[in-house]
């Protein structure tokens, strides 16, 4: 159980692990004077929510019995059509606004501001792409999809420990970049950010129609079975 519970969380920790503007948030805090601080500060908040969010909805989601002697209950099946339904409509906003956005050359001004950002606030933001629609709904998935195999309690901790460290592995990057590549560092992580900020609409779009065809896809399967 604990095995097909990890195999559940994986693909919806890639799809939160990559989030563009999240790790671009933490490379401009990088590369910011005085900036190292409110960037491991946002790494940890960000742990942190995912972990209170996924564990939220697990718990609601086994309380209300998703799984069905081993199996996912309907209505859980129900929750994965959904939340596929509404990342293919997050798809579509992405993908439509991305002509947009490759025309701006300036920096967004939120990202300005994170030039000096404070600690208390990195932690804010960091909380707020966590609950952003995208991260949002994979993580209601993450949650669900564990609380439906009925593993055990030592299982489905597992399951969720495995799930926040893959979709913490994109923040990862440019925080190895910036330990391990001190000389080198700053001049991949500007050109990291320089292609998530060009590319964030692309990403984004092909990602959630990848994520949603899969959990549309396992809902349907159990459906008929």
């Amino acid at each position: 159980m604990i095995g097909r519970a990890i195999g559940e969380v994986l693909a919806l920790g890639v799809g939160v692990a990559l989030s563009p503007l999240a790790i671009v948030a933490l490379v401009v805090m990088l590369v910011a004077p005085g900036g190292v601080r409110p960037a491991w500060t946002f790494f940890g908040a960000w742990i942190l929510s995912l972990c209170v969010v996924s564990t939220v909805v697990l718990l609601l989601a086994d309380g209300a019995d998703a799984s069905e002697n081993g199996a996912p209950a309907t209505w859980a099946n129900v929750v994965k059509i959904v939340v596929g339904f509404l990342l293919v409509v997050f798809a579509v906003r992405e993908w439509r606004g991305r002509e947009r956005a490759e025309g701006e050359t300036d920096a967004p001004g939120w990202m300005r501001k994170l030039d000096s950002v404070t600690v208390p606030k990195a932690a804010g933001l960091a909380t707020l792409f966590v609950v952003k629609p995208k991260n949002l709904l994979l993580t209601i998935g993450a949650g669900v999809a564990v609380a439906e195999v009925g593993a055990s309690p030592t299982g489905q901790a597992v399951a969720v420990a495995v799930f926040v460290a893959v979709a913490t592995g994109g923040l990862g990057i440019p925080l190895s970049i910036h330990v391990f590549m001190a000389k080198r560092g700053r001049g991949l992580l500007i050109e990291l950010r320089d292609w998530m900020v060009r590319d964030n609409a692309t990403i984004i779009a092909v990602l959630c129609l990848i994520i949603a065809a899969k959990l549309v896809g396992d809902a349907l399967i159990s459906l008929t079975r």
